[in-house]
């Protein structure tokens, strides 16, 4: 017992002897640090810095930085706070380290007088705020006091000067406030003779403003006929009483309107075009059609009319034989998606045939908003016309293709336009190939490179080039191989002219000889 005893004495003494050691540090540390802003905390508004970096601060000077709005870290905030009363701040911060200390005296032109002391300790800046005369007290701190009123003096200035009406309302409807923008709105509304009183005159219906609907827009008509449209809003408050705000939306009405406009006139003149048009919205969704779609495709109305979408208006058009048939289901979905792309992009233009014998042109281009345009034509009539005048050349083709004469035809401006086999096996060279793209000045030179000296291609020349009344004519050359060659001119329709070349059968000759001179023959 007794060396129990011994044991919980000796740990009581050193633990007390612990205790009066640590007090007596604690003392001498308190001594040596003095008033500082550590030891009393309740004195001032007081904030303590190291570089950037707030290291302490008193509870008043806790308070006013959290009344200080805005961005950036504590000192940027209260340098921002600070610059108003104090503007050459900065400037003077710059000198501390030499000076130590600095005093300094709000602007005279603040509505409060401030005192702030700047000084330098241990490498931390200390930043003190008083008023003259000042002593710490219970009430509300001046300085966060200050900057709350400062808050909500700009707030209300912005309220005041922002260009959307607003105004309150009480419970009975009655306008017990509202911003510069109202009033100003509210006197362009009197009517001639009137005065603007309290309360102050109501331009919104009352049954408007408490809906609270989003997006709700309302017409004000002004005393000079004016109409004015506004979108409201409600904000604090109940619905039958509290803040409200009317802005501006005239433009956005006005590029509505328009736009409905547009697209009326626009329907009307679809309405009339032979081709059929369907316009789709960037949802791909079938909007606008005309008539002219409905009786080149035949599609149910009803289903044009329920705002199908563009695969569904296209697999209809697969099922009525308005749309080629595809070879199987996979490449006509790559099919629809390639043509989506192309139309989207102003590329897609294609001719579709038809089983039925129907022919049609199909072109996609990019409409307003992303949307896409369709068009129907049905160009069978032409497709056929097309195809005849296509025959109808083939035919004649081939008919100057089986006379035993070389032809050569030169339009009215001496271009070449139309050969047939023979000529390209006399002279060697592909008359299709030079079609409309040699004159006759160059076949005359080539011609001539063929043939004796002297041959007369420079009057053939001339005679396809000669505009007016002109006469047949013909002459003889001779080939370099010797062989006789007859030609002949003569003038066909709208200028065009005749030139042909035979060889003359039994006349032959050795080397280069003169050419036959024929009297041009009179008409």
């Amino acid at each position: 017992m007794l060396v129990a005893a011994g044991l919980v004495a000796t740990a009581f003494l050193t633990a007390l002897a612990a205790l009066t050691l640590f007090r007596a540090f604690e003392l001498r540390d308190t001594k040596s640090r003095g008033q500082s802003l550590f030891s009393d905390r309740t004195a001032g508004t007081v904030f303590l810095f190291d570089g950037e970096t707030l290291v302490d601060l008193s509870p008043s000077a806790r308070s006013l930085l959290s009344s200080i709005p805005g961005p950036g870290g504590p000192l940027a905030r209260l340098q921002r706070f600070l610059a108003p009363p104090f503007p050459e701040l900065a400037g003077q911060i710059a000198t501390l380290p030499e000076r130590g200390r600095l005093d300094l005296v709000s602007d005279p032109a603040m509505t409060r007088t401030t005192l702030l002391s700047v000084e330098e300790r241990g490498g931390l800046i200390r930043l003190a705020l008083a008023e003259p005369g000042g002593a710490p007290g219970n009430g509300p701190d001046p300085f966060s006091f200050a900057a709350l009123q400062q808050e909500v003096e700009d707030l209300r200035n912005v309220v005041t000067e922002m260009p959307c009406l607003c105004w309150r309302e009480d419970a009975a409807g009655d306008i017990i406030w509202s911003n510069t923008a109202y009033l100003l709105m509210a006197t362009e509304a009197l009517r001639p003779g009137e005065e603007l009183g309290w309360p102050l005159p109501r331009l919104f219906d009352r049954t408007a403003t408490t809906q609270n609907a989003p997006g709700q827009r309302a017409r004000l008509a002004l005393s000079n006929r004016r109409e004015l449209w506004f979108q409201l809003e409600s904000g604090v408050g109940e619905t039958s009483a509290g803040v409200f705000f009317a802005t501006p939306v005239d433009a956005l009405v006005q590029a509505e309107t328009s736009r409905k406009e547009t697209l009326l006139t626009v329907s009307k003149t679809f309405a009339h075009l032979p081709i059929g048009v369907a316009v789709f919205d960037q949802h791909r969704q079938l909007r606008i059609l005309n008539p002219a779609l409905l009786d080149l495709t035949r599609l149910p109305a009803e289903l044009l009319m329920s705002k199908t979408s563009l695969i569904s208006f296209l697999d209809a058009l697969r099922e009525a034989r308005i749309l080629p048939e595809p070879k199987d289901y996979k490449s006509w979905r790559e099919d629809l998606v390639n043509m989506e792309r192309a139309a989207s992009e102003g590329l897609y233009q294609e001719t579709w045939n038809l089983p039925h014998g129907q022919v049609f042109r199909v072109s996609g281009r990019p409409y307003a908003d992303g949307g896409l345009m369709l068009m129907f034509e049905d160009v069978s009539t032409e497709t056929m016309r097309a195809r005849r005048y296509r025959a109808d050349l083939e035919l004649g083709q081939s008919v100057i293709d089986s006379m035993e004469e070389a032809i050569a035809v030169f339009s009215r401006e001496g271009q070449l336009v139309m050969t047939n086999a023979h000529y390209g096996q006399l002279w060697g060279r592909d008359g299709a190939e030079e079609l409309g793209a040699v004159p006759v000045s160059q076949l005359a030179s080539y011609w001539q490179s063929l043939t004796a000296p002297g041959a007369r291609w420079s009057e053939v020349e001339a005679y396809v080039s000669t505009v007016g009344n002109r006469v047949p004519w013909d002459g003889e050359v001779r080939l370099t191989d010797g062989r006789a060659l007859r030609f002949r001119c003569a003038p066909l329709a709208a200028g065009a002219t005749l030139v042909a070349f035979s060889i003359l059968k039994g006349v032959t000759g050795e080397g280069v000889t003169r050419p036959i001179e024929r009297k041009q023959r009179r008409g």
